[in-house]
């Protein structure tokens, strides 16, 4: 693959700094909550680390090629991604109740943290080609579609907590194309009347996880224990942090998911408030960067791909610490570059290129 010279000149250092520094961090997060833990007889840690360089990988590719191509190619991708979403419903490895998981040539990953970059390709193509009748009520069954196939397959494996996670994206997507009032009528009240029924459709542990988010003190030893284990963890840290390798709730295993759902907990448990402080500073000026990013894009699909990106980002970030803080239910949505875990950090990686893509472009003229 050849790589435009003129795209070296004004590569994103800071956004490729910013995202290498929390993954960095993530890692180092990671060798403390399980340093002696393994998985497929490699330590976590170490996996994560392979994980990040196939990441790096992905971003190149993802900046390399221009992301007027990309879009074009939107609904190949999506239907892509559909389909592997439809393979997990009759192929999928089935882990603790939940078939989320797609083996392929030895590799496990999850078609649906792939669907969240996809909906965003997507949108940013069907926006971009909507941009004047977007605001008609008329384009309002086709967006419903193109959320809709997804959403019920993630709903299926279950995984409500990513579905929903779609709903955001697709919503805030289309706040920020200016959608008609008509359309957020619709969205909002359609939202008001699947809520009731939807809790007669969801799983019993998933209206456990609801019940305990609202109480977590009603099952203190069982729904409750992840959240009150989190919260103990965090408020624990202090100021300055009880030090690597020294966290009780951490080294003692009385916090569960330490380092999948929990990794934040684990941080603010060992390196305190002030900790928590830097973490939160450079996952605020990655955010903003993004939003520079979408300000300063060349042309509307660009500006719509990044702000879906950024996004993304920045939802996974607020409900993961919100989650673990317990003033949102726990639902299963890694930190972004923080989190253990192949597809997310692969997936997250590859939207940073995109990032990258819109913010180098800006310079390049149109051949």
């Amino acid at each position: 693959m050849k790589i435009d010279r003129r795209l070296l000149t004004h590569f994103d250092w800071i956004l490729l700094g910013l995202v290498l520094s929390i993954s960095g961090i993530g890692i180092l997060n990671l060798y403390s909550s399980g340093y002696n833990l393994c998985t497929g007889g490699e330590l976590l840690y170490v996996k994560q680390m392979s994980w990040v360089l196939l990441g790096l990988i992905m971003m190149v590719i993802a900046f390399s090629v221009d992301y007027h191509i990309i879009i074009r190619h939107a609904y190949l991708i999506y239907a892509v991604s559909i389909l592997l979403l439809l393979l997990v419903s009759f192929y999928g490895n089935m882990t603790h109740g939940s078939q989320r998981w797609l083996t392929m040539w030895g590799f496990s990953f999850q078609p649906s943290e792939l669907m969240k970059l996809t909906i965003v390709i997507v949108l940013a193509r069907y926006f971009n080609d909507n941009v004047e009748s977007g605001h008609h009520f008329d384009n309002l069954a086709a967006l419903l579609t193109i959320l809709g196939i997804p959403f019920l397959l993630i709903v299926k494996q279950p995984d409500l907590g990513t579905a929903m996670f779609l709903v955001i994206l697709v919503f805030c997507m289309a706040i920020f194309v200016g959608i008609g009032r008509k359309f957020l009528v619709c969205f909002i009240s359609g939202g008001v009347i699947l809520t009731p029924l939807c809790w007669f459709l969801i799983k019993d542990y998933q209206r456990e996880r609801i019940l305990t988010f609202l109480n977590p003190e009603r099952d203190p030893l069982g729904a409750g224990y992840h959240i009150i284990q989190s919260i103990i963890a965090i408020g624990s840290g202090g100021i300055w942090g009880k030090g690597i390798l020294k966290g009780t709730q951490t080294q003692l295993r009385f916090l569960p998911e330490q380092q999948t759902d929990f990794a934040f907990s684990v941080f603010a448990e060992e390196w305190g408030f002030l900790g928590v402080f830097v973490l939160m500073f450079i996952f605020l000026a990655l955010v903003l960067w993004g939003l520079k990013i979408v300000r300063h894009s060349r042309d509307f699909p660009g500006a719509l791909m990044a702000f879906g990106v950024t996004m993304f980002v920045f939802w996974g970030i607020l409900i993961n610490i919100g989650m673990v803080i317990g003033i949102l239910p726990v639902v299963g949505i890694p930190l972004p570059f923080f989190s253990y875990g192949g597809s997310s950090m692969i997936v997250l990686m590859t939207g940073a290129g995109l990032l990258m893509n819109v913010s180098m472009r800006r310079f390049i003229l149109q051949p």
